[in-house]
């Protein structure tokens, strides 16, 4: 716990299904969230995917986690409960209180895009669509030549 803002932990519960929520409010140090880890390249491919849609709020705060070579998406709480994309892992709130820090939780730790009053956290379902595009696009890339 930072400043007595509990951390955000990467990776560590996954649900079963995936269902499309379109997040309501704006981030706020106060709001609680879930959080969409995904390795690293897999999520950078994803991150410029959803930065270069029209609606330029696609994509909320992402935090790369250098130590685990992992992005982690903050997505509306509830995800977890059904989020089932491969290669991917969605920590529940749970009701435990995870809050969105001002600081990146950890070390080795920082905000590739750093959370802002006015931005709203990542719709799971384009992000979902995000991932699977990235996935593609590694595939592609790796078998090429």
């Amino acid at each position: 716990m930072r400043g007595g803002v509990p951390l955000l932990h990467l990776g560590r519960e996954t649900g079963s299904r995936t269902t499309a929520t379109k997040p309501t409010a704006p981030v706020r140090g106060d709001q609680s969230c879930d959080l969409v880890t995904v390795p690293a390249r897999q999520g950078l491919e994803a991150v410029d995917i959803l930065r270069r849609r029209r609606d330029q709020e696609s994509v909320g705060p992402v935090l790369h986690d250098g130590a685990c070579d992992t992005l982690g998406f903050l997505v509306p709480p509830g995800t977890a409960d059904a989020w089932d994309v491969p290669g991917s892992a969605c920590t529940r709130t749970d009701g435990r209180g995870l809050r969105i820090p001002a600081e990146p939780p950890g070390s080795g730790s920082g905000w590739l895009l750093p959370p802002a009053e006015d931005a709203p956290v990542t719709d799971p379902a384009v992000l979902r669509a995000a991932l699977d595009q990235a996935a593609r696009l590694i595939e592609a890339a790796d078998n090429c030549c």
